[in-house]
């Protein structure tokens, strides 16, 4: 793999009807870590050598072409893939590049996927950002990483660390071409709060798999936003886990598949301990033949996650014939000692009664059409309070509609 970076400006150093409802460890002990009565994740490793290779039957691996992954999955990629890594640091945040090596990474998470895996052993250096105790960070810090081809793989690090009750939005902005596999960790201590960004934004040619995971203190937030929009085939795999009480996560995603594209989202909760919260909304739209996008939301309740409250709703919108939508929302209850947990999944076709009732009225049918889908996206666009974001995303999305249209 070939990295290219550059400093920050300034730097200190340097989301048919389904719906219903129901009533700090060490490396070491994470990676012996095994979620016993439960059928999720139970295999943790920063070793790809600890899981099996997919054979694409495996319940986590059944709806990813495997075949695509130019060898991400078994280890054969050779590891000679071009990325280059960009930070637009806010004054405030600290930015650091660090070996593999360096006793902070894998600190707040350890890989439950053979890719995962493969991508924690062979990174080279990690991107390391710190946003220092109380400090209120105006402005978003963004991450840029910039796929610029090659015959083989890349791998990457990003570990991004807000202290006690200190407040940033990062933006991780994926774009360019590659083969592409890496890990992020999201420490978010007592009291802090992060918006966190993913923007997959890919060229169409690009193979992404990726693992973003947030550890929560005491009373601490996270917004962690995914928009998937580019790329051949992108698998994200956004996971939470909690420190301490009173944690509140809320994740939100928006993806827009074309005819060819695979993408993937696969998200996991883990409420291990007393009144946390999440709230997951992820919203996808599908055109073409071979438009192809899998959710799976994941939310285990342990029997000490007393007083938790969990909901995960998934939304899908079919635009054309041959478009495919897969949706499996999973709860996994161990106590029933919980303010609420619930999930939903929906869907559909495009709704041709509100397509009637603009064009009644007067409104082309392909503007009736952008009107609709629109509003489908717009909520959530709005939900992800980055000013910043907003105009590109709504730029995106007329993009996407016109290549329906085309």
């Amino acid at each position: 793999m070939s990295e290219t970076h550059t400093a920050p400006r300034s730097s200190p150093g340097g989301i048919a009807v389904a719906e219903h409802s129901h009533g700090g460890r060490t490396k070491a002990e994470l990676r012996a870590e095994k979620l016993e009565g439960s059928k999720l994740h139970d295999t943790a490793s920063h070793d790809p050598a600890d899981f099996p290779v997919p054979t694409g039957r495996e319940e986590e691996w059944r709806f990813t072409p495997i075949a695509k992954l130019r060898g991400l999955f078994d280890g054969s990629a050779t590891s000679d893939g071009k990325v280059v890594v960009e930070v637009d640091a806010a004054p405030e945040v600290r930015v650091e590049r660090v070996p593999r090596g360096d006793a902070r990474l894998g600190g707040t998470y350890t890989p439950f996927d053979r890719v995962a895996a493969q991508a924690f052993s062979s990174f080279e250096t990690a991107t390391v950002l710190t946003v220092p105790r109380d400090t209120v960070v105006a402005q978003p810090t963004v991450v840029t990483v910039r796929g610029e081809g090659g015959n083989g793989a890349a791998y990457g690090h990003l570990l991004v660390t807000v202290e006690p009750f200190a407040q940033a939005v990062v933006v991780l902005d994926h774009q360019g071409s590659a083969t592409y596999a890496d890990n992020v960790e999201l420490a978010v201590g007592d009291g802090a709060s992060l918006t966190f960004v993913s923007l997959q934004d890919w060229v169409d040619d690009t193979i992404h798999l990726g693992h973003q995971h947030v550890r929560l203190g005491r009373d601490a937030r996270v917004k962690h936003v995914a928009v998937t929009f580019g790329g051949e085939v992108v698998r994200l795999f956004p996971s939470v886990s909690y420190a301490a009480t009173g944690g509140d996560a809320e994740l939100i995603g928006m993806y827009f598949a074309d005819s060819g594209q695979h993408l993937e989202h696969r998200l996991y909760v883990d409420h291990s301990l007393p009144r946390c919260r999440s709230n997951v909304v992820y919203k996808g739209a599908l055109q073409g033949a071979t438009a192809r996008s899998v959710w799976i939301g994941d939310v285990l309740i342990r029997p000490e996650a007393e007083g938790i409250s969990t909901f995960e709703l998934n939304r899908n919108l079919i635009l054309s014939d041959g478009a495919r939508a897969d949706s499996v929302p999973n709860l996994e209850i161990q106590t029933g000692e919980i303010e609420g947990a619930g999930h939903a999944s929906t869907t559909g076709r495009f709704d041709d009664e509100q397509l009637f009732y603009l064009m009644a009225r007067g409104i082309p049918e392909d503007e009736a059409r952008r009107l609709v889908v629109h509003g489908f996206f717009a909520e959530l666009v709005a939900r992800i309070g980055v000013p910043e974001l907003q105009e590109r995303l709504l730029t995106a999305i007329e993009s996407e509609l016109a290549g329906a249209s085309a």
